[in-house]
């Protein structure tokens, strides 16, 4: 449950919300409570804690603290954002369907085409960043809805608040996956979403030292459940991996604000050079998307994707940068690139790739935090090396 508060700005809840202070020692950051077990003083008399699969006050601490960022009822950390995502969609039962958004992350993908579809839950890829085309996607069987925004890779907009309210007039449940934007930058359950996931490995963790994921739901009713499937399924945040997510989190504030920062001058660079076809950046104006998320969103956050134009060899360009690192993930200090088609999205099959515009030439670049000119010089002699001669 979030707590009330002397504060009113988020930059302030990053440090000081959840549980922030050890209360029985008075510890500024709560300890690492490395245990699996705890003594009970007889039968039925618990300290408020029996088993760490069930609860910790570590990983507590970081629950309360994902769940007043987002602003929702009670948060809950996991292994992974795929093994978060795994408990949020097993609220649903077989034959129930979902709709997802156009492009999103490959394993999210895989998860429903590969494993959920095991038990008779299906998804249909749609258009929600159309609302009505969203909409007439809406079959008897459909009971939820799982949106990126931006989306995963081509930054693609959905307006939240207008898919939540076509999908709550028919009782369906809206999830939104908050990875790329953290609660710092977007804030779905005020936009209606009931359900905010995050792969914590990403901005929230923010240095590329942990894996991890994070549920945030919007009311009691949907907590007991949640809960309930987190202590079944087991697939739990460790107390030293949970203690490492809130130390990131605290830096989450200074570290998008510089990643931004460097964001912004690099989507200018790419739009502006000669070599570059296409830059997707939910903050380029009069970009489609651009005034949607506007609305919902501080700024263009960070993921930018590109294509170079015919004629520069991106095999070339992967092998030619020097600073920036050629690897799976994002959201990480140091700045990341990847190939999504072979990469993130390949166990998307092909043809479902090419339809939704995820090309082979699609380059996504994750701007880290350090110095932008040294940023810009490493993609500039990457793509003069790449050309073809």
């Amino acid at each position: 449950m979030s707590h009330s508060r002397d504060y009113n700005n988020i930059e302030t809840a990053l440090i000081h919300g959840g549980i922030s202070i050890d209360e029985r020692t008075g510890a500024v950051n709560v300890p690492i409570y490395q245990t699996s077990t705890y003594k009970q003083d007889g039968l039925g008399k618990m300290r408020g804690y029996e088993y760490t699969r069930t609860g910790n006050p570590t990983r507590e601490a970081l629950e309360a603290l994902i769940a007043e960022l987002e602003g929702g009822y009670a948060g809950f950390a996991f292994a992974s954002g795929l093994a978060a995502e795994t408990a949020v969609l097993s609220l649903l039962k077989s034959g129930d369907r979902v709709l997802i958004s156009s492009n999103v992350y490959g394993g999210t993908f895989r998860l429903l085409n590969q494993v959920f579809d095991h038990f008779g839950i299906n998804y249909t890829i749609s258009e929600t960043d159309d609302p009505e085309s969203f909409e007439k996607d809406i079959t008897e069987d459909v009971k939820a809805v799982l949106i990126e925004s931006p989306a995963n890779p081509l930054m693609t907009v959905t307006d939240i608040r207008a898919v939540a309210e076509i999908a709550h007039r028919h009782s369906l449940l809206v999830i939104v996956d908050n990875t790329f934007m953290t609660p710092y930058l977007q804030r779905p359950l005020e936009l209606g979403a009931d359900i905010v996931i995050h792969s914590a490995t990403k901005y929230l963790g923010g240095h590329s030292d942990v894996v991890s994921g994070l549920a945030v739901v919007k009311t009691k009713e949907l907590a007991e459940k949640i809960a309930f499937i987190q202590n079944s399924t087991g697939g739990v945040l460790s107390p030293f991996e949970s203690f490492l997510l809130i130390r990131g989190i605290k830096t989450l504030g200074v570290r998008l604000d510089r990643h931004v920062e460097n964001a912004k001058a690099a989507v200018k660079f790419l739009t502006e050079h000669k070599a570059v076809k296409n830059v997707y950046y939910p903050g380029i104006e009069g970009s489609k998307g651009y005034e949607v998320n506007k609305r919902q969103a501080k700024n263009g956050g960070v993921m930018i994707s590109f294509e170079l134009k015919d004629g520069y060899d991106i095999s070339v360009f992967f092998e030619s940068l020097k600073l920036i690192t050629l690897a799976e993930s994002l959201g990480g200090v140091e700045s990341l690139i990847c190939h999504p088609s072979s990469m993130t999205h390949a166990s998307i099959p092909e043809d479902i790739r090419k339809k939704v515009g995820i090309t082979d030439g699609l380059i996504r670049l994750s701007i880290g935090i350090e110095n932008i000119d040294d940023i810009l010089a490493d993609l500039k002699q990457a793509i003069e090396k790449s050309e073809v001669k």
